[in-house]
């Protein structure tokens, strides 16, 4: 494995003004040394993740990093700034810019090194060193922990290992990862030891960080409560949930701990271990920036009697943190959170039902049970089976899905009354949109109980019988009496006007249906689409218009990953190498209905392939609506064409916006080449990467 860090990823003079050319300075570095194979493609993945939280951290540092399919081994780039960068930190600019460049697939080893740069920069002394050593080579050894900060103080550029034989600081580190690992977190106050004369022993807190690409932060947040601890004389284990994966905290250390911090910005794995203590509950920037005030607020909670009932208080719609997510985030997250448990039931069921017909034909609905009737030998048989096996599972649909609505506002307490009010929007016929209400309702509900201040004597009993009895009873009135109707009222009236589109409002509807599947290729859009499709199959016997609009949705969001594999074979010279590679992965995924094979192309070029893809998945949506193609199954793409009404048709349908957006992304790429070179970023990529990949000349 070669070094992550040498001489040519370091600038001591970095000379960028904002954090994107900072980060495109130090990308280049990484390109260079063929560490990134695509420089738009990465810098599109730092930016997103500097858009989920800005990595400045007080004292001058700035962070950017993510993980990315454009990285072939961990890498850091390393930067320093006279004049000072903005990476949003509240104390002022960072004169210490550190790129880390995480693969998508980076071993546990590499992401522990990782792991322990970022505890290094909680260290003063490691920073001091970065901004005294006036050599590359040297700051790149002291980065990498070849030599301590105290040698690299003392010797100057060329560096030497510290006389007293010093441990390297990255070493170091991961020793004190590791052991806060498993809950002996290095240079906690021991217990047996400070407990003294008078025989009382520290404040005990056990901490969780974690953040959402979990590379930096979630470690930088462990070393600086580790060391407001010591400071304070207060006992803090850490456990680390990053992306080398955790280990959970001995239950006993648990089990001992006066209270808990929970310093994170994506939710706590098994967080019910911490119930019943005194819990502060904040962003893992909190966790960084202000330690002290955190075990200060978690000694007041334990003094005054504060702790959490039942489920740790701070789900993932009340924590307050660094975030400041608004309520329309929180409420599409809620809303991805019920739909992506849900898909798995509608692939499924789905699939059963289809082929139930396929076998049975399609009078297979109106076999007998197949508990009272069932042949080995006869197809029909086996076809009434899988489409009553799909029926099942096609039950489920509306209580998963408003169950995990509600696990999403309140965690587990959520999920009673969520799958309780599910059931019942299936009981009075309020499908779809009953189900989105109750799951809605019930999260609300446990989240209002959960405020209310319990007697100790029934904390214990909150979790299992208190929030499950109250929540679903406040649920399942709401949903009989109160809104059920009129929700069962408009679902009726979405279904009769879906049932009524006729002619050119159906070919419009198939447009729309096009462009939003193809908008951001699986992400909240696209489900939107997708799940009013399934929505509309979901039952035992769906009207036609329902099955012409998920025949209409799936092909047009097989379009875009089939468009790109379609533009890396007939024009490979307007892709990079790895984008070459990945088309071939395209030609799979876009046949299997998998959207998301067109991300890595997006994500290196948006401004021409999503308004291309766009483009396409209308056309191949309004087709498929004019050309009246039915779809019972959910899912499978080319794989259930057999079960397609008018598969001649629908396959040209699909062909047609497959051309288009090729042609599209062809012309528009074919547009960037020509433009003078060094004037376009897609100039320059496409030179780097020629150079590094396979030293191919630029296509003209």
């Amino acid at each position: 494995m070669s070094e992550m860090i040498t001489a040519d990823l370091v600038d001591l003079d970095l000379s960028a003004e904002t954090k994107e050319a900072a980060a495109r300075a130090l990308a280049e570095r990484m390109v260079t040394l063929g560490r990134v194979t695509d420089l738009e493609g990465f810098l599109a993945d730092v930016a997103a993740r500097e858009a989920q939280m800005p990595t400045g951290l007080d004292g001058g540092i700035g962070i950017p990093h993510c993980r990315s399919e454009h990285v072939t081994e961990p890498t850091l780039g390393f930067g320093r700034s006279a004049a000072g960068i903005d990476f949003g930190a509240p104390d002022g600019p960072a004169d210490l810019i550190f790129l880390i460049a995480a693969p998508a697939g980076a071993d546990d080893a590499h992401l522990t090194i990782l792991s322990s740069l970022a505890r290094q920069l909680m260290n003063a002394e490691f920073t001091s060193a970065l901004r005294a050593v006036d050599d590359a080579a040297a700051a790149a050894a002291l980065i990498r922990g070849d030599e301590s900060p105290a040698a690299a103080a003392s010797t100057g550029p060329e560096g030497t290992e510290s006389a007293d034989g010093s441990k390297n600081s990255v070493a170091v580190s991961a020793a004190a990862s590791a052991d806060t690992a498993t809950g002996t977190t290095t240079g906690t106050t021991d217990t047996t030891a400070d407990t003294g004369a008078s025989g009382e022993r520290p404040f005990r807190i056990v901490a969780v960080t974690s953040c959402p690409t979990g590379i930096a932060h979630t470690y930088m947040a462990a070393e600086s409560l580790e060391n407001a601890g010591r400071e304070a004389g207060v006992e803090v284990v850490v456990e680390t949930q990053g992306s080398a994966g955790f280990t959970r905290l001995d239950p006993a250390v648990i089990a001992a701990a006066d209270g808990v911090i929970f310093a994170h910005d994506v939710p706590v794995r098994d967080k019910d271990r911490f119930a019943g203590k005194p819990t502060v509950d904040v962003g893992v920037k909190a966790g960084i920036n202000k330690p002290a005030e955190l075990i200060t607020e978690v000694r007041g909670k334990a003094a005054r009697g504060e702790v959490s009932a039942g489920s740790a208080p701070g789900t993932p719609v009340e924590r307050s943190g660094d975030s400041a997510e608004g309520y329309g985030t929180k409420l599409r997250k809620w809303l991805m959170s019920g739909v992506s448990y849900m898909v798995p039931f509608v692939a499924a069921g789905g699939l059963l039902i289809a082929l139930g017909f396929a076998i049975g034909g399609w009078t297979v609905d109106k076999a007998p049970s197949v508990m009272d009737h069932f042949v080995w030998t006869q197809a029909d048989s086996w076809g009434a089976l899988l489409f009553q096996i799909g029926g099942v599972a096609f039950g489920f649909l509306v209580p998963v899905l408003a169950g995990y609505i509600a696990y999403g506002m309140a965690d587990r307490p959520g999920l009673v009354p969520g799958f309780v009010g599910g059931a019942i929007s299936l009981t009075i016929n309020a499908g779809f949109l009953g189900g989105l209400a109750a799951g809605l309702i019930a999260g609300g509900v446990v989240i209002g109980i959960q405020k209310v201040k319990i007697p100790a004597a029934l904390r214990g009993i909150m979790p299992v019988v208190v929030i499950p009895l109250i929540s679903s009873a406040i649920v399942g009135f709401l949903m009989f009496v109160v809104i059920g109707k009129p929700i069962a009222s408009a679902q009726k009236g979405m279904t009769d006007w879906l049932n009524g589109l006729t002619g050119t409002n159906a070919v419009l509807l198939g447009a729309l249906l096009g462009l939003m599947m193809c908008f951001d290729l699986g992400g909240p859009v696209n489900k939107v689409a997708y799940t009013f499709a399934t929505a509309g199959i979901a039952v035992a016997s769906p009207s036609d218009s329902a099955m012409k609009i998920m025949a209409a949705v799936m092909a047009a969001g097989m379009v875009p990953p089939l468009a790109m594999a379609l533009a890396t074979t007939v024009r490979g010279k307007l892709f990079t190498k790895t984008e070459r590679e990945n088309g071939k992965a395209a030609w799979v995924l876009g046949a299997s209905f998998i959207t998301e094979g067109a991300i890595p192309f997006a994500a290196a070029d948006p401004l021409r392939v999503i308004p291309s893809a766009m483009v396409g998945g209308a056309v191949t949506g309004s087709l498929s609506m004019a050309f009246g193609a039915t779809l019972r199954a959910p899912h499978g793409g080319i794989f259930v064409v057999p079960l397609i009404g008018n598969p001649f048709l629908y396959l040209i349908a699909i062909a047609a916006g497959v051309c288009v957006t090729t042609a599209l992304v062809v012309v528009l790429k074919g547009m960037r080449k020509q433009a003078p070179e060094g004037t376009g970023a897609g100039v320059a990529d496409t030179a780097i990467a020629a150079k590094v990949d396979s030293k191919e000349p630029v296509a003209a």
